[in-house]
């Protein structure tokens, strides 16, 4: 065995293990380091394939910045965890049973898999080969040069989905002082402030 190979199921494994610890922590905090460890078990595994960027990228954006503040929010946040679960509860055997139903198609599907005879062809010729250009350039030509519409587009369908959860999230609730940035500019100095000439010894 190489040293990429065990590398490789090195990686691999704790990219199985942590997952599976992720959901199956009973702390919050717990799984937060978990799926530290998964990202950066990830980030081996593309390092292997030869994309130091994205390694890169899932370091620093995912590890640096996503998990951090997951478990800063987590620490912070005084969640009553044990009523949420108590809630969840009642779901359980529906979940169950869509977890039986998944594992039976993918079952299937790795039970009738089999290569296409130009497979191997069609995956090199995604992307130039490591000596014609860098990482880095090969993943921006097939980003903003090939496939520079479908980018966009998944670009237009995230700013959808944001919009929309933002919208079925919004709630104006009466009651509520808000701001009113043209109300405060165009006030009247003479009627916002009142003068309370106040005797020595005496409260307002």
């Amino acid at each position: 065995m190489t040293f990429a190979e065990f590398a490789f199921y090195l990686f691999a494994l704790s990219a199985v293990v942590s997952g599976l610890f992720v959901v199956v922590a009973r702390n919050p905090v717990h799984s937060v380091l978990w799926l530290i460890l998964a990202f950066l078990s990830s980030a081996g595994l593309f390092v292997l394939l030869g994309a130091e960027f994205v390694a890169m990228l899932l370091v620093i954006v995912y590890v640096g910045a996503v998990a951090v503040l997951f478990l800063f929010v987590v620490m912070m946040l005084d969640v009553d965890f044990a009523e949420l679960k108590a809630g969840m509860a009642r779901y359980v055997p529906l979940a169950g049973l869509i977890a039986v139903v998944l594992l039976m198609q993918l079952a299937l599907a790795f039970g009738a898999w089999e290569a296409a005879p130009g497979a191997e062809g069609l995956r090199a010729a995604v992307a130039p080969l490591p000596g014609d250009a860098q990482n880095t350039g090969a993943l921006g030509m097939l980003i903003y040069d090939r496939y520079l519409y479908l980018f966009q587009a998944a670009g237009l369908i995230l700013l959808v989905a944001m919009i929309g959860a933002i919208v079925l999230t919004l709630r104006h609730k009466p009651g509520i002082k808000r701001q009113d940035v043209l109300a405060q500019m165009y006030r009247d100095p003479a009627k916002a402030m009142e003068l309370k000439d106040v005797k020595p010894g005496q409260g307002l």
